[in-house]
């Protein structure tokens, strides 16, 4: 046995912490909504390079253990009960996050195919053991430290379809009525507010009216990655504090505190 596959395997290139957010990112990722409930992936297959496989198959029972106690925790803060700050607002009532199954199935194969490079993790998950005819759950691939998101859904006769991955350019995590939440920025130009029947936003919040239906507009530049923030609300955006000029593009620090009319913070962060 070499030095590589011995003493210290989770101290080398890809290891538990690694794994286990790539698992709740996945997890997260895959929520399949429903009027009552938001129901969550459960079942994981998790795809190493081979060496990888070897390196750390004597943790590998470690690591489900540890992924599951991670798995159960969020689960519990999503459905953590509201701040005393929240239930002043007008609430729809919060929707109950929960899995399928009794725990969760996490089983992790070594790449036959060699599309999952050294130090590199795939991810695919399903709602249940019994899956919809039109739904194979969500696949995440971990590629040089940046999350890829393919959707992968197959028809009534079994031909798979795919869509792209995609670049996660950035990421907003709140907390509306409907619960605790995380919007993957994924293009160039997203619209945010509660919209309606006839205004279509991007990201749309479970909030009372003081938020507007097109509360602003984030814009990312392909050229530099920077982004830009406009308010086109009534009763005003604030960044880290500072009140945005109504109807101006401003730039939009890679980390920031983003405040809707006083009643809903959204936290922005730049993905490298």
């Amino acid at each position: 046995m070499s030095a590589r596959n011995s003493e210290n395997p989770a101290e080398e290139g890809l290891n538990g912490p690694v794994i286990i957010e790539e698992l709740l990112r996945n997890m997260e990722l895959g929520q399949f909504e429903m009027n009552y409930s938001v129901l969550l992936p459960c079942i994981f297959s998790l795809y190493l390079h081979p060496d990888d496989y070897a390196r750390l198959s004597v943790v590998l029972d470690l690591i489900i253990e540890d992924s599951k106690r991670a798995l159960r925790a969020r689960v519990s803060q999503l459905n953590a009960k509201p701040s005393i700050w929240s239930l002043r607002r007008r609430r729809r009532p919060s929707k109950e996050y929960k899995i399928a199954l009794r725990d969760w199935v996490i089983k992790f194969f070594p790449d036959a195919e060699g599309s999952v490079p050294l130090g590199q993790i795939e991810v695919h998950s399903d709602l249940n053991e019994d899956v919809k005819p039109d739904f194979r759950g969500t696949k995440t691939t971990l590629m040089d430290g940046d999350s890829s998101i393919t959707s992968e859904l197959t028809n009534g006769v079994g031909i798979e379809t795919r869509r792209a991955a995609e670049k996660v350019y950035g990421e907003i995590r709140y907390d509306d009525d409907s619960g605790p939440q995380v919007y993957l920025v994924t293009q160039d130009f997203v619209r945010i507010g509660r919209g309606g029947d006839d205004l279509s936003v991007d990201l749309a919040l479970y909030t009372n009216d003081e938020v507007s239906r097109e509360q602003l507009v984030l814009r990312r530049d392909p050229a530099t990655g920077r982004f830009w923030i406009t308010d086109k609300s009534t009763n005003g955006t604030c960044i880290d504090g500072k009140r945005l000029k109504k109807g101006m593009e401003e730039p939009l620090p890679d980390r920031a505190q983003i405040g809707l009319s006083a009643v809903l913070t959204l936290d922005f962060e730049v993905r490298p």
